[in-house]
């Protein structure tokens, strides 16, 4: 059981003012080292975002998983056709490091898990023929609400020029299970124990990058709210509310400073085992939402690709 989930996502960005601005916004901590911001979830130890200032435009510069049995790891690289490498100038020397056959950037971390999430209260609905609230009311006044924080980070959706390759590299090399996908055009891999519907996702583009990372709140209330309310200090491009089929959770996006996409989400499908899972081969229909308002023009853009335009 190599892969055991998503520890963070690292960004070459050009600046660090707007990232730290947008990250503080949408709830996160962050702590300032020369040209380096770390941004993590209250009261977690570990980064979720790390943005290294600098360059001349965003750029994904790798993705960190917690795994065990990485010698075992090591071991399956190559026939996946990717490549063990030696550890980036700058950065910590340990675990694992590998590339895919598109060249993007993997760390493979052996490290405890962060405790437990805190238990949440049930989200009530009331529905025909089973009314679980009575005398009183769900909804504070909406002054009542503090911030929304997200609690952990849940996924991070990549670009990639072939999304079966880049699928068939993490299940045979990293040990992961492909969970859902939308024909060759996106796919959604999970760990194989105690996992949220995905960890590691890929939709189609000409070239590597980064799409969004997914943070869980608490209730579908919270996505609203958070989405709500950082759309509203960014002043940016958003795709929601709404509620995807493939995981079934319901989502707020909202568009970084470089063009990609911060997610809120809550209610995601969970796969505890994953020897008892199927996975489905979605039509196009379904492989974004099953409701919600229209997607923006450039949901899907990539803008790390050479030769396009810088957003």
């Amino acid at each position: 059981m190599p892969v055991l989930g998503a520890l963070s996502v690292t960004l070459e960005v050009p600046t660090l003012d707007d990232g730290v601005s947008f990250y503080v916004d949408a709830g996160l901590e962050v702590s300032i080292d020369g040209a380096i911001a770390q941004c993590r979830c209250h009261g977690q130890t570990r980064n979720s975002i790390v943005l290294i200032g600098g360059a001349r435009r965003k750029r994904l510069h790798h993705i960190a998983l917690r795994a065990d049995q990485l010698g075992d790891i090591a071991r399956r690289v190559a026939g996946a056709g990717g490549a063990v490498v030696e550890t980036p100038t700058g950065f910590e020397d340990r675990g694992l490091w590998v590339r895919d056959p598109h060249g993007m950037l993997y760390h493979l971390v052996e490290q405890l898990p962060e405790p437990e999430l805190a238990w949440a209260p049930v989200f009530e609905i009331n529905a025909p023929g089973r009314l679980m609230r009575r005398s009183r009311s769900a909804m504070l006044p909406g002054a009542a609400y503090a911030a929304v924080r997200p609690l952990r980070l849940g996924h991070v959706l990549v670009f990639s020029p072939d999304v079966m390759s880049s699928v068939n590299f993490v299940t045979e090399a990293l040990g992961m299970g492909l969970a859902d996908r939308a024909q060759d055009v996106i796919a959604f891999c999970c760990a194989r124990k105690d996992s949220d519907h995905h960890v590691v996702a890929f939709a189609k583009s000409p070239g590597i990058g980064f799409h969004h990372a997914s943070f869980q709140v608490a209730t579908p209330d919270e996505v609203g709210r958070g989405g709500r309310r950082l759309l509203e200090k960014a002043k940016r491009g958003d795709w929601g509310f709404g509620r995807h089929t493939i995981g079934s959770n319901f989502f707020h996006y909202i568009q970084d400073p470089w063009g990609s996409w911060f997610e809120y989400y809550s209610d995601m499908d969970h796969i505890d085992d994953y020897a008892r899972w199927t996975p489905s081969n979605y039509t196009m229909a379904d492989s974004l939402a099953n409701w919600g308002p229209a997607v923006p023009h450039d949901f899907v853009h990539n803008y790390e690709v050479p030769g396009t335009a810088e957003f």
